[in-house]
């Protein structure tokens, strides 16, 4: 393998069920990578494991060369890992700009007797955050709505939200879990901007999605997997004409 996020013989039961099945696969710098499969194929435990949330039965992830098996998700993240997950969340009576600015708390060098204080260099570090907060959701379209409560946004902005405070840890990579779950035509067409102008600033993106006109319509390359195993890797083009994918999301009859 040579990428900078790799997955190597990974395994997670949880009792009998074996929802990771030896699951191999590498993330490279600065493509967009979808990981697809059925409902229940293992994704979003994959996204859980890689980001510390469920430890694995066996195998490793390496995140630049090094294994982050066993660090907390705080401690993921600050190495440059960030994530969004199926069902938003957001807090919901914070406004915009505050729930972005929770985003960079893993930047701040404040203690929490600097805090109470108040003293000057804790100032100047919630000013800069601030105006690092506000510059993302510029590029993400969603400053105009800085200072209304997050639960006062439209469903597809509070995607957008999710996406940009997961931004405000400045990653090396992202892994969105279904962005464009419950968003109209419009709404996909704009994440699929936003997230060709994330990996064009830089971030690597691996992208959990059902919906296949997005999938194919962004990703580098596609992985999709089946009750845990890898089963097809390649371009959109590829994958869509494979045998074993077919059968997986038709049936065998179908395929």
């Amino acid at each position: 393998m040579s990428g900078f996020l790799e997955c190597r013989g990974l395994i997670r039961r949880f009792g009998g069920v074996v929802a990771l099945d030896a699951l191999d696969f590498e993330v490279r710098p600065g493509e967009i990578l979808s990981l697809i499969g059925p409902n229940g194929a293992g994704k979003t435990t994959a996204f859980n494991v890689i980001t510390g949330i469920f430890l694995p039965t066996g195998g490793d992830v390496q995140f630049a060369k090094r294994s982050i098996v066993g660090l907390k998700s705080d401690a993921i993240t600050r190495l440059g890992i960030a994530r969004t997950f199926q069902n938003i969340r957001i807090f919901g009576a914070m406004t915009v700009l505050e729930n972005v600015m929770v985003g960079r708390h893993g930047k701040l060098r404040a203690g929490p007797v600097g805090a109470i204080l108040r003293t000057p260099g804790v100032m100047n570090e919630e000013r800069a955050a601030a105006e690092f907060s506000m510059e993302l959701m510029r590029f993400s379209g969603i400053d105009l709505n800085a200072g209304a409560r997050a639960d006062s946004l439209s469903y597809g902005d509070q995607r957008r939200l999710e996406i940009t405070r997961a931004l405000a840890s400045e990653p090396q990579i992202i892994l969105l879990d279904e962005p464009a779950a419950g968003m109209n035509p419009r709404e996909k067409n704009d994440l699929n901007d936003l997230i060709f102008a994330i990996r064009e600033s830089g971030v690597t993106v691996l992208l959990i999605e059902h919906d296949m006109k997005v999938v194919m319509g962004i990703s580098d390359r596609v992985i999709v997997i089946d009750h845990g195993v890898k089963i097809a890797e390649g371009t959109p083009a590829e994958v869509c004409q494979d045998a074993k994918v077919l059968e997986a999301y038709l049936g065998a009859s179908h395929a």
